[in-house]
């Protein structure tokens, strides 16, 4: 299996292209902004040719570029339900400081041709299985993408693209519209800390990292399992 990426110039978002093999189709995971150039440059290298593309959830930062880079194929974006809005009106996900930051200085087009995430159900996209696990949280639609990791870089059992529910150290932020930390906790302890300590973790942002080194290091983590005292501070990482 190959896997690569690289963090996109704005708010360090995670780009990823999974495939069987080079020269195969490959799934693009959380184009964000400005990559369309280093994309082009990923698949050419690896000569691979994206079947789809998987969105972690709906927040600016991990969908930006979806639209150029689905219509220049005619593939489709998958996202989950509970974040559809955001493709159609980004700025239903971001804080009002956020919102301004942004103004109208970056155009934004829908996907024309965008399928929905159901959680527990498996996708077979680019001869990849791609389970996908709700984890709602960081947004309403957060999701997590699995994968046999035979054959990865890594030669684990499972590799997990995990957007911006769990960083190496952290989780993504829980308050923007949508965001919950009650909610996040939940799919802390019945999303991540089931899955085994050797599954390598591919964050939204930041570097790799696996459930086992989270599960010994990690507060939040600590905090839902009862040891982590006073807990954590609120998180602040992604957009």
């Amino acid at each position: 299996m190959l896997v690569a990426g690289f963090p996109a110039d704005a708010f360090g978002t995670n780009c990823y292209v999974v495939a069987t093999a080079p020269g195969e189709q490959c799934v693009v995971v959380d184009p964000g902004i400005g990559v369309i150039d280093r994309l082009d440059a990923l698949l050419a290298e690896h000569r691979l040719h994206p079947a789809a593309v998987l969105l972690t959830h709906g927040h600016l930062d991990h969908t930006f570029s979806v639209a150029p880079v689905c219509g220049a194929r005619g593939i489709t974006a998958y996202v989950h339900p509970g974040d559809r809005e955001l493709l159609a009106d980004p700025a239903k996900g971001l804080s009002v400081d956020l919102a301004q930051m942004f103004g109208g200085r970056l155009p934004y087009a829908e996907p024309e041709d965008v399928a929905e995430l159901a959680d527990g159900t498996t996708l077979t996209l680019a001869g990849l299985e791609i389970t996908v696990d709700h984890a709602p949280g960081h947004t309403g639609g957060s999701v997590l993408f699995r994968l046999p990791g035979a054959g990865s870089p890594w030669e684990a059992d499972q590799v997990c693209l995990s957007g911006d529910v769990l960083f190496a150290g952290s989780i993504g932020r829980t308050d923007l519209p949508g965001g919950s930390l009650p909610t996040m906790f939940t799919s802390l302890r019945d999303k991540i800390l089931p899955l085994a300590d050797d599954t390598v973790v591919l964050p939204g942002h930041g570097p790799a990292t696996t459930i086992g080194r989270e599960r010994a290091t990690n507060p939040y983590l600590a905090e839902v399992v009862g040891m982590g005292g006073a807990g954590p501070a609120a998180p602040t990482r992604g957009l």
